[in-house]
């Protein structure tokens, strides 16, 4: 591996050891449409001759499969597998993301038959160790967090949001607060966050951060006003840029003074884990991504899990089901048994394969160890900020938490953007951080390394994104527009692709 130091503006590319085997198997896959037609076919087979057709209906034409031969099946799919980027494969520097290693204890707890092979329906007599771990889940959530109250049944994290602003919302309308119709959000936040509130009936008056990348308490009274309208406020602690909202104790106590309700967004919960609780600063709910902050496999559409904790004043409207405990036997809140709630999420109680990993995770690592986990993930994004201060702008002063930001403003100068950035990285084997965002910075590089990626994983980004700042100083501009070379789809019209998407595959 080439060391960091070593990377200087005259160094070239051939004698750069950065790229690795990542590179193999790279070739074109075609469509199963576009298979040769195989004379022995695994479907649309010729029907048995001088054998009457016994189903009692009309005989049926080709079913319309490409005509391909078990073993051109298993190849194609087994060949696209190994196109899959995965955490499994490599370093994933995605920020606001938290993609880091699973721990394979997890999966297999979550493949003890008493916890893969039971059905939602069955009598809960039968299921008392799954309902014990969803109660002892719940309890270690309300530990970490400081909040008392926790239903496990939201799907995902924007789900979790939803489940949250729904709670707020049946609070105030209980309370009689029908003025209350304001949500406060910072233009930093998640998109989810302004969508959500407005789904459930808020109308949305953003907080500007982007002087300063957070909350600042002179924004937030601009924007509070009086406080007669504001029903709450959602804020990412830490936020999207990657810093700890620093006057988030200030702001809350003149939220709370106004009758509003704090949301904390818990998608970042991975920089907090074990070394604060949101409570303690103020919380009123949050959710939080057992997917992300307490390593569940997520991505690819699924699957996620995203409850919600809430402090003792919103208890009584959180949605239902909640697991209780009633002696030594667990069951499931009845629907009607608690008339204040906002209602139910989903048909069943949550994804409960998630459950039994993050409870897993949460055991194996031991209170000390979840403290480690975001001790080392601070560290991390830090050494990487650190690291490429001097090759890339960082907008805003000072430490940060679980995310590193940078934007494209010194490449920029030489003709070189962050999608150029992004697509050089591909050639490098390596899948690209987050891009243009957080918005309040033009050109961001989000990247969030995590606990879990060694300093040598680490090391190799720092080396390829220092190589590719030195060749934009370079003017070497007219590679970064045709990255990637070497992978087996080359840089796209992304324009043309967007506004002209060709989603139906044709012969012609």
């Amino acid at each position: 591996m080439t060391n960091a130091a070593a990377l200087n503006d005259n160094m070239d590319i051939d004698t750069m050891e950065i790229q690795d085997d990542t590179r193999g198997l790279h070739y074109d896959e075609n469509l199963l449409y576009e298979k040769e037609r195989c004379d022995r076919p695994g479907v649309d087979l010729p029907p048995p001759e001088g054998t009457p057709l016994r189903t009692g209906f009309e005989a049926r034409g080709d079913i319309g499969l490409s005509q391909v031969s078990e073993p051109q099946v298993v190849r194609h799919f087994v060949r696209l597998s190994t196109k899959n980027y995965s955490i499994d494969s490599g370093f994933f520097p995605l920020g606001s993301c938290t993609m880091k290693h699973n721990p394979r204890i997890n999966e297999k707890n979550a493949r003890i038959a008493g916890f893969a092979h039971i059905h939602p329906m069955q009598p809960e007599s039968t299921v008392q160790g799954a309902l014990a771990v969803m109660h002892d889940l719940q309890g270690w959530l309300a530990e970490l967090t400081g909040l008392p109250g926790v239903c496990l049944t939201p799907a995902a994290g924007a789900h979790g949001e939803l489940a949250g602003v729904m709670t707020i919302a049946r609070a105030h309308e209980l309370q009689g607060n029908t003025h209350k119709k304001v949500m406060l959000v910072p233009d930093s936040a998640h998109g989810t966050n302004p969508a959500t509130a407005a789904m459930c009936g808020f109308d949305i008056r953003v907080i500007p951060t982007k002087e300063t990348g957070r909350v600042t308490v002179e924004a937030f009274k601009e924007a509070l006003g009086d406080g007669n309208d504001v029903a709450g406020m959602m804020v990412t602690n830490p936020n999207t840029c990657g810093l700890f909202e620093t006057d988030i104790a200030e702001i809350v106590d003149l939220l709370h003074d106004a009758g509003g309700y704090f949301y904390c967004d818990g998608a970042n919960f991975n920089a907090l884990v074990g070394k604060i609780r949101p409570g303690d600063f103020g919380v009123d709910v949050m959710h939080l991504n057992l997917h992300k902050t307490f390593s569940t496999p997520h991505g690819g559409g699924g699957p996620g899990s995203g409850p919600i904790c809430v402090a003792e004043s919103l208890r009584p409207y959180i949605p239902s089901p909640l697991v209780l405990k009633e002696g030594d036997t667990y069951r499931l809140e009845r629907d009607g048994e608690r008339e204040t709630q906002c209602g139910r999420l989903k048909g069943f109680q949550g994804q409960f394969g998630m459950h039994v990993r993050a409870l897993s995770y949460m055991l194996s690592h031991g209170a000390d160890g979840l403290k480690q986990v975001s001790e080392d993930a601070v560290l991390n994004a830090n050494y990487i900020q650190a690291s490429l201060k001097d090759d890339f702008h960082a907008p805003f002063e000072g430490p940060m938490m679980h995310e590193a930001l940078f934007t494209e403003k010194y490449q920029k100068e030489h003709g070189v953007t962050t999608l150029d950035i992004a697509k050089g990285l591909i050639e490098y084997g390596m899948h690209p951080m987050t891009v243009y965002f957080p918005l309040v910075v033009n050109g961001a590089m989000l990247i969030e390394p995590t606990e879990t990626e060694g300093k040598d994983a680490i090391d190799r980004f720092i080396d390829v994104m220092k190589k590719l700042a030195a060749d934009a100083r370079n003017g070497d501009v007219e590679k970064f527009h045709n990255y990637p070379q070497s992978a087996p789809t080359k840089r796209l019209d992304e324009v043309t692709a967007a506004r002209q998407p060709k989603l139906r595959w044709s012969e012609a």
